[in-house]
């Protein structure tokens, strides 16, 4: 099962290392790390990356680990994935990357379809909600 893992990383790679920079040389194994530094300069992050793929249907991956890389994005297909499943993922990295270069505000603004919109991040840092609206009383 794990030589599907490493296989479904590496074909990832091979078919996103021309859109993504990839930081590493050598062949992946169970996971591959981009970096988004070719989108950062339309102004897109990991982050806008992360949160366009939920709008496409997918889990985004990891972002901003390891520490060591800049705006990465650690893709961790499973064994279990499809041809098919792993295709959809990439021509969506795809589209993603071409989105950063041409409209770069549907990125920032991602996701849209989604109930929970992107939280305003400077306002969660200086007025952060720490009561989890489940622990208030009920009203009766």
């Amino acid at each position: 099962m794990s030589e599907h893992a490493v296989l479904n990383a590496n074909y990832i790679r091979s078919k996103l290392q021309k859109a993504y920079a990839l930081p590493y040389t050598s062949p992946s194994m169970h996971e591959v790390v981009f970096s988004a530094k070719k989108q950062k300069q339309f102004t897109v992050r990991a982050l806008d990356i992360a949160k366009r793929l939920i709008d496409l249907g997918f889990h985004p991956p990891t972002i901003y680990f390891p520490l060591i890389v800049s705006e990465a994005l650690m893709i961790e297909p499973t064994e279990t994935e499809s041809r098919e499943t792993l295709d959809g993922f990439i021509e969506a990295m795809l589209q993603i990357a071409r989105e950063a270069e041409t409209a770069p505000d549907l990125l920032h603004s991602a996701p849209q379809t989604q109930p929970v919109k992107r939280l305003d991040e400077v306002r969660a840092v200086k007025a952060p909600v720490l009561v989890c609206p489940c622990d208030e009383p009920k009203v009766k």
